[in-house]
């Protein structure tokens, strides 16, 4: 029996251009299956999207089931979909030797209208740990704080972490905000040992580096390493 309450070719434009075509809502509308007399499937998709942003790996089930209209199946069915997603589709693997090299990890940020700011840590090799959304801003606007992302950092361990946010506008031109809390997180971070290698401002189309354009001044090793790679790539 076909689900009317699934948004309109969602499957269907999963099966012609593939898994990846679907936005992150349409993705959750195909897990969900269905919403509730009060809330329609597009409506708790957008839901559990908003609250995915701000879950890590042990609040993501709570976090769920205090959306209206989600049961324990459908959070449960949420909650698999998304370790299945990270076993398979390992980040962890990737090694970062130039700012374009975490472009994949991210892109699907620059569909938002709100800006995303995201931490990503890295281990000693350059290789992923995690990537995860710190603050979510307005149309122009996020606010973040060190300790914000940092406590995190220092829970993980991680040797370094390159910091990103998107633009809707999709100019990715630094604004005077942005330039001014990449230079405090630096500062925080040359204070707790940890080596702050780039922020990087993208939209669909574009991508602006810190670190390419020379505004990022680190005199460790690894920072030193990231950029000789990039600059014999260039």
């Amino acid at each position: 029996m076909k689900n009317e309450n699934i948004k309109p070719n969602a499957r269907e434009l999963a099966l012609e251009h593939g898994i990846s075509f679907p936005s992150d809502d349409e993705l959750i509308m195909m897990i969900l299956g269905t919403g509730s007399r009060e809330l329609p499937v597009e409506i708790l998709a957008k839901k559990v999207a908003d609250v995915l942003d701000i879950s890590d790996d042990e609040s993501t089930v709570k976090n769920l089931l205090s959306i209206k209209g989600m049961g324990k199946g459908k959070a449960l069915a949420v909650a698999a979909a998304i370790e299945l997603g990270r076993r398979r589709y390992r980040y962890k693997e990737a090694v970062i030797r130039t700012p374009t090299d975490i472009i994949p990890f991210i892109r699907n940020y620059s569909m938002s209208q709100k800006e995303h700011f995201i931490c990503i840590t890295l281990n000693g090799a350059n290789e992923i740990m995690k990537i995860k959304v710190v603050s979510i801003g307005t149309v122009n606007r996020t606010l973040v704080h060190p300790r914000e992302i940092y406590s995190d950092v220092i829970k993980e361990k991680a040797a370094a972490v390159i910091v990103s946010h998107n633009h809707p506008s999709g100019n990715c031109n630094p604004s005077e905000a942005d330039i001014n809390v990449t230079q405090t997180l630096k500062t925080a971070a040359d204070i707790l040992g940890i080596t702050f290698l780039d922020h990087i401002i993208f939209s669909q189309n574009s991508y602006f580096s810190f670190m390419e354009h020379d505004m990022i001044k680190n005199e460790g090793a690894k920072a030193k390493t990231l950029c000789k790679l990039r600059r014999q790539q260039v």
